[in-house]
């Protein structure tokens, strides 16, 4: 039996998936119709991300699950509308590219390369490092992208907390969990990296009260969502060198505006969201792989808690 699948996501997406997709779910072994157009009672997957020209689900009664091409999917998880198993994106490309950005940025902060980089003025500033097992980072969230994380920077030596909601054992990690073990985690991360999913239960995470109990002149990475820091607290903790510097790649409101402090701050490194993106190649892997489960009766891969949003 050929399957319909809708691709329903914004108009730029589309070029990179148009030939890898049909491609891997060939070699799948799944017999599917591609297309950007068609009759809700005709579909038998949606491959999603959010847009204007599909909001409402209720019509999609044939549909057997909904495949996000993203990893978040705080703008999909609460549409009333939603009734179909709701799978968010993990691929293997997009985690390698968190980690590398989040190691860089982790190791610079190590080293002190903004020093050297900057420029030293003439002075010769003979400041050697910690090894990196002498230092520690905490990860806020031990998802698939905070674990992968975590684990590299272990990997690489450092000591490393990972806090995550619910308790986890992960090998070479110390993890703690709860409102008590996010407060534990704080006081010893001499750089923070935050990879906690949006929700209401995450926002503002790293607030007035909780930036206070990192270590004077912390480092923070976030890669993560715009929503997990406090703007204002995060700039009254830097002005008053509670905080050394941070690195911000995801915004409220994105693109960041112009006015915004942050782009002027001296010690906020702004990038364009860059961290990470879900390849389109490593992405339709993962795709096919979901339906293929599905259409053998087999459980979903990364299916979304509704519950828990994510």
């Amino acid at each position: 039996m050929t399957l319909t699948l809708l691709f329903s996501a914004p108009d730029r997406t589309w070029p990179a998936y148009e030939t890898v997709l049909p491609q891997a779910l060939k070699t799948a072994g799944i017999d599917a119709d591609l297309t950007r157009s068609a009759g809700p009672d005709a579909v038998d997957y949606i491959l999603y991300a959010p847009n204007d020209m599909l909001t409402d689900f209720t019509p999609y009664t044939r549909t057997k699950a909904v495949l996000s091409l993203w990893a978040g999917v705080e703008k999909i998880a609460p549409n009333p509308t939603l009734t179909q198993p709701l799978c968010r994106m993990v691929d293997p490309g997009l985690a390698e590219g968190m980690r590398d950005y989040v190691v860089g940025h982790v190791m610079r902060y190590h080293l002190g390369m903004d020093r050297h980089i900057h420029g030293l003025n003439g002075a010769w500033d003979h400041i050697t490092p910690p090894l990196a097992r002498d230092r520690s980072v905490t990860v806020l969230g031990l998802g698939e992208l905070g674990q992968s994380c975590a684990r590299a920077l272990a990997a690489l030596g450092f000591h490393v907390t990972g806090w995550s909601r619910r308790p986890k054992q992960i090998a070479g990690l110390t993890c703690v969990n709860g409102p008590e073990g996010l407060k534990s985690a704080l006081k010893t991360g001499e750089i923070v990296v935050l990879l906690l999913p949006n929700t209401p239960q995450t926002e503002n995470t790293l607030n007035a009260e909780t930036l206070a109990l990192l270590p004077k002149g912390a480092r923070i990475v976030n890669p993560g969502r715009g929503s997990l820091i406090d703007d204002d607290a995060l700039l009254t903790a830097l002005d008053a060198g509670q905080i050394g510097h941070a690195t911000l790649d995801v915004f409220r409101t994105e693109p960041l505006p112009q006015e915004h402090p942050y782009w002027a701050h001296p010690s906020v490194t702004v990038t364009p969201h860059i961290a990470a993106e879900t390849r389109a190649k490593t992405a339709s892997e993962v795709i096919a792989e979901n339906i293929r489960r599905g259409e053998a009766g087999e459980p979903f891969l990364h299916l979304v808690d509704r519950a828990a949003g994510y």
